[in-house]
């Protein structure tokens, strides 16, 4: 699949969860078959001024390519000179974030209070194209708010400014993550520009997948929140999408050894102590649906080294059996 000029396999993008994709969970969910994905969300400032956890988000690996390197700032300036610095990391692309609801984000006039200013975000994209020789893709949202939905405008203006992708997720800012999503106004998006447009909201298996496809008119989706403690969520579409196959759930032998690799690759970049601190989220979500899951996410908050997740793992695979 080709998307603003970068080609991908599959159906299926991850999407650039801030916290979440992380190097080892993108790893992870591109061996389940994400074509695409995107770095969390890099301050373009704080690269600018060579901030150690900026410049730490954006290393990406050969295994999980294409990716882009995402930035986030409501400063053309600093944005463009951001863009040229996270060519150090060899990006497929740079993406702008105008989509993040988080108050911290838009707050400070980035990610999704850029809708309130399509004009702005028009000058920050076409700083961000004259900067670098990569494709410029950006993931916004349908609008602020229901009485302000403006993601067809914004769109002319970033394919105008020389975006070569959209991703559009169906809800407001004000919305955050509370349905419903508004596929008719990805769609609407999609019929006013020329270049592709990914769809992103609530899909989760490759019915979900299909759905949202099929409303929108779009060639691929993104996929959040449904590949959390499910990155065979991108097995799942794409075989539904390429032959109306639908593939169950793992078991809990296999979910539990999924598990374990995405852990140990969390604590292999980061260090055992970070690692096991963030795999208490990750693990929390592998555990959802499992037979006495409350019990075991209270385990789960006292992780604290590789050994605790073993141990849980093999506890819940012999209650299961």
């Amino acid at each position: 699949m080709l998307i603003g000029r970068i080609y991908w396999k599959g159906s299926a993008a991850l999407a650039p969860m801030a916290g979440v994709a992380d190097r080892a969970f993108r790893e992870i969910c591109c061996e389940f078959g994400a074509g695409y994905t995107v770095t969390e969300m890099v301050s373009a400032k704080g690269l600018c001024m060579c901030d150690r956890k900026s410049r730490e988000l954006l290393k990406i690996s050969d295994v999980e390519r294409p990716c882009a390197a995402q930035l986030f700032g409501d400063d053309p300036e600093f944005m463009a000179k951001a863009a040229v610095k996270a060519l150090e990391f060899k990006p497929d692309a740079i993406d702008i974030n105008m989509g993040c609801p988080a108050p911290k984000i838009a707050g400070n006039g980035g990610g999704s209070a850029l809708m309130k200013q399509p004009e702005l975000a028009e000058k920050i994209v076409k700083a961000v194209v004259d900067a670098v020789d990569l494709p410029v893709t950006v993931k916004m949202r349908i609008g602020w708010d229901a009485e302000n939905i403006n993601c067809v405008d914004l769109a002319k203006r970033c394919e105008n400014a020389g975006a070569t992708a959209l991703t559009v997720h169906g809800r407001t800012k004000v919305q955050m993550y509370a349905p419903p999503v508004y596929p008719e106004h990805i769609k609407a998006v999609a019929d006013a520009v020329k270049i592709d447009v990914i769809a992103n909201g609530d899909v989760t298996d490759g019915l979900s997948a299909h759905k949202l496809m099929q409303e929108t008119g779009c060639k691929a989706v993104m996929v959040g929140r449904g590949a959390l403690g499910r990155p065979w969520a991108f097995e799942q579409i794409n075989a539904y999408i390429e032959r109306g196959e639908i593939i169950p759930e793992p078991p809990i032998e296999k979910r539990m050894e999924v598990m374990l690799k995405h852990i140990k690759l969390l604590c292999e970049y980061k260090g055992e102590k970070v690692g096991m601190l963030e795999a208490r989220k990750h693990a929390a979500w592998y555990m959802k649906g499992i037979r006495g899951a409350a019990a075991l996410r209270r385990e789960i908050c006292e992780l604290t080294v590789i050994d605790d997740i073993k141990r849980i793992a093999e506890k819940v695979i012999t209650t299961a059996e």
